[in-house]
């Protein structure tokens, strides 16, 4: 039996005690720190000798060059094409679901024409190079994947590598399936801050990217901190959160199990169900204790259950609306009657699945969207993972010599205000005199 903590909104102290169990800090001690930037410095001065000898030893293997850690496209054919049908064929419908839905998303390059004949837009483009970090092992994460490289594919990406760590030499075949799925073109089989830092820098082998994506360990996160500025990130994900906002109606073994989806990660996992129905939080934490002892992770669910888990009493949806927008989780479920009006009062949320039926395991797979999501509040100011994080703008001027007549009497002045003659100068030069 696990004892959720309870909170109510009638409670004077309910917003400061709700702060509390919503704070968490990814915290990198200092040993892990100093062995990060002693890794990354390494990386950077010997380059592929460096990273042979960091995944011998991190990853327990003998290799002695370069072509044992690398992996070609033939062999994330062959993955493919020897997983079993049943996986092969849900992955591709994912994959599929992914392709559909980011799309939607690509941004087009735009100008218009003034009177006068100046033109102004803006380019899009594509990154060249995108590095992907898997987790290996004994993890398995084929839709991690998918998640991360598809949109970069969608965008225009031309090459995107991916890193992988093989422990003991273990390779995951569903790992490399979905690679060769989602049109990864290059694998090397190193991870940690190693791999972070082969990445940002290059080496003789691993070409240097300009963004790098996927989740990690304590390590990799830190490293992917300390590069950013050379290379792009797209985030620094803390644990996973799910928020349940239900009216009571729906039936509470879903609603306890949609809580275990996310507590199963581990035990720094957040699940919150809110709720103006007491009666309900109270029928769900009955669900909770009936359904936990058949859950493989029970243990992990128990400890996030117990350390962060909380159900909390509103007064009625609107109020539920009111906390669930200051917690921004990073996936809310709006399990009540009329789902679409209650999330046109959303403002924060990394995604937001609608309705009794739409468990939020279904937009970690296969629904479209991306499940790579904003966490610990950070939804407030970040979005999704997207095909937009892929591209870039470039800004378009190009001035006619009225406009650039014009244009340059108000630079002109401007520019004299902050003491900048050349500015100045190089505007009026284009001044029509006459």
């Amino acid at each position: 039996m696990v004892e959720i903590k309870q909170l109510d909104t009638s409670s004077s102290d309910f917003w400061p005690q709700l702060d509390a169990l919503l704070a968490w800090e990814s915290v990198s001690d200092e040993t892990v720190v100093s062995t990060v930037r002693t890794i990354l410095h390494d990386i950077r001065q010997r380059g592929d000798a460096a990273l042979i000898e960091y995944t011998n030893r991190f990853d327990r293997l003998a290799v002695t060059s370069m072509a044992e850690l690398t992996l070609h496209k033939r062999r994330l054919q062959q993955a493919l094409d020897n997983i079993p049908a049943e996986q092969r064929q849900a992955l591709e419908t994912a994959a599929g679901r992914l392709r559909s839905y980011h799309e939607h998303q690509k941004m087009q390059s735009w100008s218009y024409t003034e009177d006068d004949g100046t033109l102004l837009g803006q380019q899009v483009t594509a990154l060249e190079r995108v590095g992907l970090y898997v987790p290996g092992g004994k993890a398995t994460y084929p839709s991690s994947v998918l998640m991360n490289a598809i949109p970069a594919q969608v965008a225009g990406v031309e090459n995107i590598i991916m890193v992988v760590p093989t422990p003991d030499g273990e390779v995951n075949e569903l790992v490399l399936a979905a690679a060769a799925i989602a049109g990864v073109t290059d694998v090397f089989t190193v991870g940690g801050a190693q791999a972070v830092a082969a990445l940002a820098y290059g080496t003789a082998t691993i070409p240097a990217v300009d963004k790098i994506v996927g989740p990690g360990n304590i390590y990799v996160a830190t490293a992917k901190s300390m590069v950013f500025g050379r290379v792009g990130i797209d985030m620094i994900a803390g644990p996973s959160e799910i928020l349940v906002v239900c009216d009571g109606k729906t039936d509470p073994d879903w609603i306890a199990m949609d809580l275990f989806s996310q507590a199963e990660h581990d035990e720094d996992a957040q699940a919150i169900l809110v709720s103006p129905d007491k009666t309900f939080l109270q029928r769900v934490q009955q669900s909770i204790d009936k359904l936990l002892p058949e859950m493989e992770r029970k243990e992990i669910i128990s400890t996030s259950l117990a350390s962060r888990g909380v159900l909390i009493a509103v007064k009625d949806l609107q109020e539920a609306v009111e906390v669930a927008n200051h917690i921004a989780a990073e996936h809310l479920e709006l399990s009540v009657e009329d789902p679409q009006s209650l999330a046109g009062r959303i403002r924060h949320a990394g995604a937001i699945f609608m309705g009794r039926y739409t468990a939020e395991a279904l937009g970690d797979y296969c629904a479209g969207p991306n499940h790579v999501l904003p966490t610990s509040r950070t939804a407030r100011f970040s979005s999704p993972l997207g095909v937009y994080d892929f591209q870039k703008r470039s800004s378009l001027i190009m001035c006619s010599a009225a406009g650039a007549s014009d244009l340059g009497r108000v630079a002109s002045v401007l520019a004299r205000g902050e003491s900048l003659t050349a500015h100045a100068r190089s505007a009026e030069y284009r001044i029509n005199k006459k």
